[in-house]
């Protein structure tokens, strides 16, 4: 009697099981980090915030300075201008210093409602 030879192997079970450690990774890393600004953030009962690749972040310092993508200044005028730019698909994702002044945070919402442009997130930290 003469045995079968096996040429290939068999790689489906490896694939499961890689497939079942990638969710359990996922799941239990963070995706969110805080940014380099220091920013201390409101917090909120909610879930944090995804990622999109097409975003921009917005900081609002606690004098009231605005940052976009942590590294540069601008004026309330240059984020209109770099929103209008963007497009109403671009994310806007905002961390905002909880002791900043609610104006600085109405007047960036005013900006996205005057440009019709709805893809926002708030970031937050976890309540305790």
């Amino acid at each position: 009697m003469r045995m079968k030879r096996i040429d290939t192997i068999n790689v489906i079970p490896f694939i499961d099981i890689m497939l079942v450690l990638l969710v359990m990774v996922l799941t239990t890393a963070t995706f969110i980090r805080t940014g380099l600004i220091p920013v201390d953030l409101p917090e909120a009962k909610g879930t944090a915030a995804e990622h999109k690749p097409s975003e921009m972040k917005l900081t609002i310092k606690k004098d009231g300075t605005l940052w976009v993508d942590e590294k540069t200044q601008v004026s309330l005028a240059e984020f209109e201008k770099r929103v209008s730019e963007g497009g109403k698909n671009m994310t806007v994702v905002l961390y905002s210093d909880k002791e900043a002044a609610f104006q600085n945070f109405v007047g960036v919402m005013d900006v996205l409602k005057r440009l019709g442009h709805e893809q926002l997130y708030i970031v937050t930290d976890k309540q305790k």
